[in-house]
């Protein structure tokens, strides 16, 4: 019986697919597990260790520079063992990191189980959204692709709640020495879950295409979307391999160097417009801006989460509406309207109630757009036979603006001369400013891919 006929008639599955889809964006999930307990543990741990200005920041950045490594070693161990085999490798690095970092005797420990951890998110954060753009149809690829990082804000989220309830627990004292171990080994749950269930999941059918295994690839699309979608994407995926190269040079192609450089542009703007600065340190700037105690900083934290949350979803419904590009542009201006606010705001004093709504509108438009969307066309606009070691590249590039915004931030924020001159508010008019460059750089040179599959989207840079 050939192939053709063994497929006829195979209805896809919505169900299967979401669910498939969710156990990959438990990647997603830890990521933003990992990058939210550092917010409300880190006075803790600054106290218990005696930190600095510089060493708060390494502590808080030492996971983002192993990021970096996470995703260079992932995206070329993705091309030649799969994406299923990394995301395995991930979870057993989050469930190390965090038995590691609940239990150190010294701050050395600490760090080195931040960083092992670190090669779990940097591994995760480019695995997750690259294996469910490879199995997702075009159609609702957008929203599957988002569902990551709607596991992302979720995952901060509960270890906002995790943060405040552990926080709420004891006294300063007691979380200095106990609470901030339970909130990073709480992460221990959610790892043990991505590795249990990644072992169920499929291969991504086109890398397994890429390796041959055509028969394997087509059922895992019929399942997907049925039988005659799966003849027919399969058809698209092999005259594509057919003319594509194995070799990371291909990127430098005529047609092709666009696609890189739009990459590693928009993965580096994604971490320059401030995001992480709300997530690392979000606590720190309700306190000194808003003149708020560690408890209701937490729980403005609390809303933040939930509002970053509900943004996601609308983005998830969206994205394959109204496209990547429109999105975008409008998030990007409603993120640079309010950190310019915010900067404003704490250059004048005029802190209280107006600093949490310009927090939840810079929030809330990063959700929508470049949160999501960012991975999403990341996730597109690379060959398939590369798409690993290309989307590792940009999102090296990521990591490494993430960490030199992380490191940055605390410096300039505790800056004498700063702080003299615009009282909190400077790093903001920097952020400000590069979601005009955003702006401009998605209106002049992305093109929007929405509807396309993934060899469509190919074939556009080479035409």
């Amino acid at each position: 019986m050939t192939l053709d006929n063994e497929l006829k008639g195979q209805k896809g599955s919505t169900v299967y697919l979401i669910g498939v889809c969710l156990v990959a964006a438990l990647g997603g999930l830890l990521f933003g597990y990992d990058t939210g307990v550092i917010n409300g543990s880190l006075k803790f741990v600054q106290l218990k260790f005696e930190l600095n200005a510089a060493m708060k920041g390494f502590a808080a950045s030492s996971a983002l520079i192993a990021c970096i490594f996470g995703a260079a070693f992932a995206g070329t161990l993705s091309d030649h063992l799969g994406r299923k085999k990394v995301l395995i490798l991930s979870a057993a690095l989050f469930l190390i990191s965090a038995v590691g970092t609940a239990l150190p005797k010294n701050l050395t420990q600490f760090i080195i189980f931040r960083i092992i951890g670190g090669l779990g998110v940097g591994a995760a954060s480019m695995t997750s959204p690259m294996y469910i753009a490879e199995i997702a149809p075009a159609r609702i690829r957008g929203r599957m692709v988002s569902l990551n990082q709607f596991a992302i804000i979720f995952g901060m989220l509960v270890v906002y709640f995790v943060n405040y309830f552990i926080a709420g627990s004891g006294d300063e004292s007691w979380n200095t020495e106990i609470g901030w171990r339970w909130m990073f080994g709480s992460e221990s749950i959610p790892a043990v879950l991505l590795l249990l269930l990644t072992f169920i999941i499929p291969e991504s059918p086109r890398w397994l295409t890429k390796q041959g295994k055509k028969d394997k690839a087509a059922k895992i699309l019929s399942h997907v979307d049925g039988s005659e979608y799966a003849q027919r994407e399969m058809l698209q995926i092999e005259d594509t391999l057919t003319h594509e190269s194995s070799s990371i040079g291909q990127l430098f192609q005529p047609g092709m160097k666009i696609v890189l450089v739009i990459g590693v542009v928009l993965a580096v703007l994604q971490q320059v417009t401030g995001i992480n600065v709300f997530l690392y340190f979000g606590s720190e700037i309700f306190e000194k801006l808003g003149g708020e105690n560690i408890d209701a900083a937490l729980l403005q934290q609390v809303v933040v989460g939930a509002t970053n949350l509900i943004f996601t979803v609308i983005a998830i419904w969206t994205v394959d509406k109204l496209g990547r590009k429109p999105l975008m542009i409008t998030g990007s201006f409603g993120m640079g309207i309010s950190l310019f606010a915010m900067g404003l705001a704490g250059m004048y004093q005029a802190t209280g109630l107006w600093l949490l709504i310009f927090v939840l509108v810079y929030i809330a438009s990063f959700a929508l757009s470049v949160g999501p969307v960012t991975w999403v066309i990341l996730s597109e606009i690379f060959p398939t036979k590369i798409r690993g070691r290309a989307m590792g590249i940009a999102t090296i590039c990521l990591w490494l603006s993430n960490t030199v915004v992380s490191q940055t931030f605390p410096m300039m924020d505790e800056s004498s001369f700063l702080i003299k001159h615009f009282n909190h508010g400077f790093p903001f008019f920097i952020y400000g400013t590069m979601c005009v460059v955003l702006i401009i750089f998605m209106w002049r040179y992305v093109p929007e891919t929405k509807g396309k599959s993934l060899e469509e989207i190919e074939a556009m840079w080479l035409s």
